[in-house]
């Protein structure tokens, strides 16, 4: 576990030694900014039409604003999160300290999990950023909490399967933006296969749809956990995984 540990530190380090962090964290917080500053006065302007008309049912905060803005939120973290994943394995082949890890006595799973852990540091650091609009909601308002939560362990595990999908594509190319271009392709692929239920309701339609992350999303941004879709994304990390494992494995014999 220390050497696990360990190269997951050294990958946050370099990180936040470099404008990466910094870039991705700025970048994502306009972007969700943008989104909480319309969703809340949408919704306050709806809340006035609806006293001015009499309306006497009162408006959820959860569904006006809670809700779009963590589905915002996943579609943006599609976007970002190939910037987090491309240089893992791409830049250690470039600079040729690739050879060096798959010779020292360090497990492939450990290198592994310690990249992809310190990825992961890097995407909640990022979405903390969103953290602090939420709290406001909180401060000014009593929204309710449980969906809140489910929500971003939706955008955590959709997250943790993007950037599994990311090491491993990785591990392909020793080029950053060929490794950031086919993970965004990968993203973009993922997102798109829901549309196909949407035309078409045959079982392998269907089939397709499931496959898509942002169909398991929905159920965690309106406070639902099914297990199907745990399943999923558990499922998902593991064969990102486990395919980086084989790719290294082939490395290894190389060097």
């Amino acid at each position: 576990m220390r050497n696990i540990f360990t190269i997951c530190g050294k990958e946050m380090k370099s990180y936040f030694t470099s404008p990466i962090a910094y870039l991705l964290m700025a970048l994502f917080g306009l972007i969700f900014g943008y989104f909480f500053f319309s969703a809340t006065v949408f919704f306050v302007n709806q809340g006035l039409r609806a006293q001015m008309g009499g309306g006497q049912q009162p408006m959820s905060i959860n569904e006006y604003v809670i809700a779009p803005l963590l589905g915002n939120a996943s579609v943006v973290g599609l976007f970002l999160i190939p910037l987090i994943s491309m240089r893992l394995f791409a830049e250690e082949k470039r600079t040729g300290t690739i050879e060096l890890l798959m010779t020292s006595p360090i497990r492939d799973w450990e290198i592994i999990l310690g990249k992809w852990l310190g990825a992961m540091g890097m995407y909640l650091c990022v979405l903390a950023v969103s953290a602090l609009n939420v709290a406001l909601l909180f401060a000014w308002g009593r929204p309710d909490w449980r969906p809140i939560l489910t929500g971003y362990l939706g955008l955590i595990l959709q997250g943790g399967t993007v950037l599994a999908l990311g090491t491993f594509i990785s591990t392909t190319t020793k080029n950053q933006i060929i490794a950031g271009a086919a993970t965004f392709s990968v993203c973009l692929l993922l997102w798109v296969l829901s549309w196909v239920s949407s035309y078409n309701d045959a079982g392998w339609a269907q089939a397709v749809a499931y496959c898509s992350i942002l169909t398991h999303f929905e159920p965690f941004s309106k406070g639902i956990i099914d297990t199907k879709d745990l399943v999923f994304y558990i499922s998902a990390i593991f064969l990102g995984l486990f395919l980086t494992s084989r790719s290294l494995e082939s490395l290894r014999w190389r060097a």
